[in-house]
């Protein structure tokens, strides 16, 4: 009901056109894969999975499509990590329609729409990074990969290879590839 409603109102207006919408992950990366949309408007909460697992997929299915998050979800690290993993933008639910036609204005020009609260929030980190004590830079690491990141590491640690993680995930073994490259990148390794 919510996707529809959502649709309707960005179909009314002019310079907007509204190519898919999906109930569940497999259906949203066949669109962007098709589609190829100028702009994805993804939720973190997608129920059984997080938005933030399906964000690199997207990302790498529909390679100019900028992801803006539009989320009832009140989790500052959730954000963060949303803007780490590639996302454009993050507007709450509880915002005005205006707010988000102006995010999505701004994220269709190659800018950033983030809430004035997270934004504090970002610099805090960055001056608190560079005067205060460092923390463990292992442990940093290992708190930015994703739920499903998290998953495909212990089946390899269970000893499977990329096709048998991609079976037991019930995902491609592109994808498992795009989180390998994922984790490697975020945790320095080859």
């Amino acid at each position: 009901m919510v996707r529809t409603a959502l649709r309707m109102f960005l179909d009314s207006w002019p310079n907007l056109r509204v190519v898919g919408e999906a109930a569940d992950q497999t259906e949203a990366l066949a669109l962007a894969t098709r589609e190829q949309p100028d702009i994805i408007l993804l939720d973190l909460d997608l129920g059984d999975t997080s938005g933030l697992d399906l964000l690199p997929d997207l990302l790498a299915a529909a390679s100019s499509t900028r992801v803006l998050i539009l989320t009832g979800v009140h989790n500052p690290e959730l954000h963060h990590q949303a803007v780490r993993l590639g996302a454009m933008g993050l507007v709450l639910k509880e915002k005005s329609i205006d707010i988000l036609l102006q995010a999505i204005e701004k994220v269709h020009i190659g800018e950033v729409w983030l809430e004035p609260s997270m934004v504090a929030n970002v610099l805090s980190k960055m001056a608190h990074k560079k005067g205060g004590k460092q923390p463990n830079s292992e442990e940093a690491k290992i708190a930015t990969l994703t739920a499903r990141e998290r998953e495909v590491i212990t089946l390899i640690g269970e000893g499977l290879r990329n096709k048998q993680i991609a079976q037991r995930l019930f995902i491609s073994e592109t994808t498992v590839r795009h989180h390998l490259t994922s984790i490697f990148s975020k945790l320095g390794v080859a």
